[in-house]
């Protein structure tokens, strides 16, 4: 059953037709992946989803709910949130103000502390540095701050744009292998990923965009297999 179906989705920068009527859909329980080079439509395609930036056509549906027109704070609640490109923690915070921020959207507290304690346990780093400010963090840190204030909203659909960027080759590891806890314990992914050989190792389905548009598809296995995937992507 698919949690996300995204349907001819247009948008548009300025006269700039950045997204050309792309289609796909993630199914409950998958790991998904959206590859592509800089430029493609990648973080826009999500950003559009989340309903940070306006479509010009197209119908977005999560999880039962035309999603298309709604506000990205409503999309939240329903179950979908973000992890953005850059990580966007709070600077100035601490590493729990900013966990307590990613749970404002949850209406029983209750289970706040349980939740914290998943937290500290999944990234005993983050237990280590609740009270640093969290600007002060490593790049790997912060990455595991995001994730972390991400979870702490109870997703059903996580997306994660880029989250291997700028991370050494030992921490982009470690980041994999949390996505796919993640994904275990229950938690559908939709995935933006620049290193293509590590996100289609992971990922149940993909997709390949270019210049706006989805030139192709299949399982993940199928993609990293494929000539034309290898020679642009995994520097086959």
């Amino acid at each position: 059953m698919a949690m996300l179906e995204v349907k001819n989705l247009e948008v548009y920068y300025g006269v700039i037709r950045a997204l050309k009527g792309i289609s796909f859909e993630v199914n409950e329980g998958e790991i998904v992946t959206l590859i592509g080079a800089n430029g493609a439509g990648k973080t826009t395609t999500m950003q559009s989803v989340v309903g940070l930036i306006p479509k010009r056509a197209g119908s977005v549906t999560f999880d039962g709910h035309d999603i298309t027109k709604t506000s990205c704070h409503k999309i939240v609640h329903l179950g979908m949130t973000q992890v953005p490109e850059g990580r966007r923690i709070f600077q100035e915070l601490t590493v729990y103000e900013n966990l307590l921020m990613g749970a404002y959207s949850i209406k029983e507290k209750s289970g706040f502390k349980n939740d914290l304690d998943a937290i500290y346990t999944r990234f005993p780093r983050l237990h280590e540095r609740k009270n640093q400010i969290a600007g002060t963090l490593s790049g790997g840190e912060q990455q595991m701050l995001a994730m972390g204030r991400a979870i702490m909203s109870h997703p059903k659909l996580l997306m994660l744009d880029e989250p291997s960027m700028g991370l050494s080759p030992l921490l982009v590891d470690q980041v994999f292998e949390i996505i796919k806890d993640i994904n275990k314990d229950g938690t559908t992914i939709l995935l933006v990923e620049q290193n293509a050989g590590k996100s289609l190792a992971i990922s149940d389905r993909a997709y390949v965009l270019e210049n706006g548009q989805i030139v192709l598809t299949g399982t993940g296995k199928e993609l990293a297999a494929s000539e034309m995937v290898k020679k642009a992507y995994l520097g086959g």
